[in-house]
């Protein structure tokens, strides 16, 4: 089963439409939106594991430029 998870991120001042932009590009991200408040982007993602969710927070959306922290939740099944 898919391994379910919103991503909570936290971007540079100016960044937000790049970071978003970039977000998109990321297999398996299925939604990535721009917010008022805290944090700044919402980002739900469905990849095969916790592994590849590892991979991806760590590899691929911190290497973002902007991107200041991350806040990862998994969707739990119930």
């Amino acid at each position: 089963m898919a391994t379910r998870a919103y991503i909570l991120i936290k971007v540079k001042a100016g960044k937000t439409k790049d970071v978003v932009q970039s977000l998109k590009k990321i297999s398996g991200v299925e939604q990535a939106h721009s917010c008022f408040g805290r944090p700044d982007i919402f980002v739900f993602i469905s990849v095969p594991d916790e592994r590849a969710l590892s991979d991806v927070v760590i590899t691929k959306v911190h290497s973002i430029e902007g991107v200041e922290e991350t806040d990862t939740h998994i969707v739990a099944e119930g």
